[in-house]
């Protein structure tokens, strides 16, 4: 079975999104995420939403990698816009009934909320997608190399998030063959109600801890092996390099937040 949990992940491409320096696509990423709240009516987050899809185009990945990469997070996201949608409060309800009201006003902010959403899972995925956890681990070291200088702990904390990165989505895959094995068996994770629902995840999670246990044992062994220590006067391998490519990229951020710095005063 095909894991449905794209973030996390990378596939090998040479587009020109996977050209570009992983540090100004690490900045340029959390910048989006900014710039995404600036918006505040429909022509603005019209822009941002091309926008977005003209970075998808660029990356030649599948649309519908994105797409499922919503899967696993819907009810989530689901659960934000029901939220908006029935707890806005307004002097001119659509309908009420008890403390549920349905307005106008909820609904546009629960569309917001929505869009919100895609936008950030769609542009955090293009960056995971199109860069490796190693490049994202040395962007982070790159990044806050300066604090250094106060005897921050940056290589640790660089290794750290690239670890975790990574982990997400192989825990997700133990999840997945834990599962499929508790089928073979005949134990069925969508009969009865909820709490016994809940309750047949509960075998999961032993097997799973183990393996996680497991996993990471085996990480611990093969760095010692490979004689690590703390990363400080090792060299690297794959160098970072900052060109023309990315300097364009990064005029282009700026003109785009100009645009919809524009559109949101209309």
């Amino acid at each position: 079975m095909v894991n449905k949990l794209i973030m996390g992940r990378y596939l090998p491409g040479d587009s020109l999104i996977y050209q570009l320096d992983p540090r100004g696509k690490f900045l340029l990423t959390f910048y989006f995420v900014g710039i995404v709240f600036l918006a505040n009516n429909v022509a603005s987050y019209a822009f941002l939403m091309a926008f977005v899809l003209f970075a998808v185009y660029l990356s030649k990945i599948s649309f519908s990698f994105f797409i499922k990469g919503l899967r696993p997070i819907f009810w989530l996201i689901l659960f934000t816009v029901i939220l908006q949608l029935f707890f806005t409060p307004s002097d001119h309800p659509l309908w009420h009934w008890g403390f549920l009201t349905l307005s106008k006003e909820g609904m546009v902010i629960a569309a917001y909320i929505f869009i919100r959403f895609v936008l950030i899972i769609f542009i955090s995925t293009l960056l995971t997608l199109t860069t490796t956890p190693i490049e994202i681990s040395d962007s982070i070291e790159s990044i806050l190399k300066p604090l250094k200088k106060v005897n921050f702990p940056v290589t640790q904390v660089a290794l750290m998030l690239s670890i975790a990165l990574r982990f997400v989505p192989l825990l997700v895959d133990e999840t997945t063959k834990i599962m499929d094995a508790q089928r073979a068996r005949g134990v069925d994770f969508g009969e009865g109600g909820l709490i016994k629902r809940i309750k047949s995840f509960v075998p999961i999670l032993i097997p799973l801890f183990v393996s996680s246990f497991s996993i990471a044992y085996d990480l611990a062994i093969a760095m010692e092996s490979r004689g690590y220590k703390d990363g400080e006067g090792r060299s690297k391998y794959r160098v970072l390099s900052w060109s023309k490519r990315d300097n364009v990229t990064v005029l282009f951020m700026a003109v785009v937040t100009i645009i919809l710095l524009f559109i949101r005063s209309y």
